[in-house]
């Protein structure tokens, strides 16, 4: 267009006669485009001083809180040989529900009576158990029967002995009478062959006295022959007496043995009756382990063995069974610099895969599709140098999605102190971690402050 129609033309009259000057004015787009720049650092600057909620980001996956929540694989107690499934994957069970159906393998336990057998094994133990105890009751009667055998045996002896040394004193008592006898009768003898001599005497009279004389001493040689019997009685009773304490302490001995003996078998017969039981009771046991059974309520997830047929060994897993309506919770993984941030508690942000959302991590009440929750546990040690907390629902606000499931990923942030953006801006780029805050306390239904805080 001509210069002269320029509007600077007018506004400056001092330059409207030089050309380059036409050339280098400003032109109203650039100045309209600073405006704008301005307002939008104003705005900028401006923005600086917004509130801005710190938080910890970090990622995991769903978990459940309880262990008996958590996918468990199903082992077989025994090894066996799969005979039968009776299940599908996928398909609900209840507790209790047979899975698997498996036979023996083990060459022990083939016999399909062995169970029946063993029952009888421990009948006829307990029956001869029964007769040996028997047995020893009268071993035990036995041993009074000789001892009161021994008590009378003792006192007949005894008596003898007393007898037999009585009889003794009377032989005693006779040859001290036949001793006087022989002496009177030899005085006797003497005098009348004195008087034979001097003819008082016949020869008849004289060989009178002698024939009593001898007869004394035949009597007297008889009597000394009887004490000398009753001598040798009384010492055989002695020896009776002795013998008879050792003869019946022999029979005692051997019957106290036969007692010790049937007494130390009992005890053998109930040793081994015990095993016997204890075996029966595990095979009993072991025949309710051909039918492997769902532990609890659930789904079958997957089957670790397949067909029929295949060995399993003792202790292997056979199935995976997912527990119905778990207690679901976010396994995240915070950085150690974070920890002394955290406590239980502590409320928590989360996004899980597969539901849209828009996330403002520093506004979250401007969020969309995220989900609340609070720090249920927190580690005390590390899993590869980060520290794994668990989130569970809050109950305070909205619930968490029910199609959720175990093993899906999960995003999250805890919320920590509000900053202005520009502090939160120089806290970034200094790599400084986020400002310490108090743990929030949590109040028992009395109003006191509850310390009991599971955190391990």
């Amino acid at each position: 267009m001509p210069f002269a129609e320029h509007p600077l033309e007018e506004t400056n009259p001092l330059t409207s006669g030089f050309r380059s000057f036409r050339r280098v004015q400003t032109p109203r787009a650039g100045r309209t485009l600073a405006r704008w720049l301005g307002v939008l650092g104003v705005l900028v600057l401006a923005a600086g001083f917004l509130p801005w909620t710190q938080n910890i980001r970090s990622t995991g996956t769903l978990t459940t809180l309880r262990p008996q929540d958590r996918p468990q694989t199903v082992p077989s107690t025994i090894g066996g040989r799969i005979a039968r499934w009776h299940v599908r994957e996928g398909q609900k069970v209840k507790k209790g529900d047979t899975l698997v159906t498996i036979t023996e393998i083990k060459e022990k336990y083939f016999d399909p009576q062995l169970l029946e057998r063993t029952r009888e094994q421990l009948a006829a133990k307990i029956s001869s158990l029964e007769q040996n105890k028997g047995k020893t009751v009268a071993l035990g009667d036995q041993q009074d029967a000789l001892r009161s055998g021994l008590a009378v045996s003792l006192d007949k002896a005894r008596n003898k002995v007393a007898q037999t040394r009585l009889k003794v004193n009377s032989d005693e008592a006779d040859l001290r009478a036949a001793e006087n006898d022989i002496a009177i009768a030899t005085r006797q003898l003497a005098r009348q062959e004195e008087l034979y001599k001097q003819g008082l005497k016949s020869l008849t009279e004289l060989e009178q006295r002698r024939l009593k004389f001898q007869e004394s001493t035949a009597k007297r040689q008889g009597v000394e022959n009887k004490l000398g019997a009753s001598r040798q009685e009384l010492t055989n009773s002695q020896l009776e007496l002795s013998s008879l304490q050792a003869e019946y302490q022999d029979k005692l001995a051997k019957s106290e043995s036969d007692r010790r003996s049937a007494v130390a078998y009992q005890f053998d017969s109930e040793g081994q009756i015990a095993k016997l039981r204890n075996e029966l009771a595990n095979l009993s046991i072991r025949a309710g382990y051909y039918h492997i059974q769902a532990p609890q309520d659930g789904y079958m997830v997957r089957a670790l063995k397949e067909g029929i047929g295949e060995i399993v060994k003792e202790g292997e897993a056979i199935v995976s069974v997912m527990p119905i309506s778990p207690e679901l919770a976010a396994e995240l993984y915070v950085q150690p610099m974070d920890i002394p941030l955290l406590s239980v508690g502590r409320k928590v942000r989360l996004q899980f895969d597969g539901w849209p959302a828009l996330v403002f991590s520093g506004w979250p009440g401007t969020s969309f599709g995220t989900f609340g929750g609070r720090v249920a546990v927190i580690d005390n040690i590390d899993s590869q140098g980060q520290y794994r907390i668990l989130v569970t629902p809050d109950p305070e606000l909205e619930a968490w999605p029910a199609p959720l499931r175990v093993g899906s990923g999960v995003y999250g942030w805890a919320l920590l102190d509000n900053v202005p953006i520009w502090y939160e801006l120089w806290r970034q780029l200094n790599g400084f971690p986020p400002d310490f805050v108090g743990a929030p306390t949590a109040k028992s239904k009395d109003g006191k402050a509850d310390t009991s805080a599971d955190e391990y």
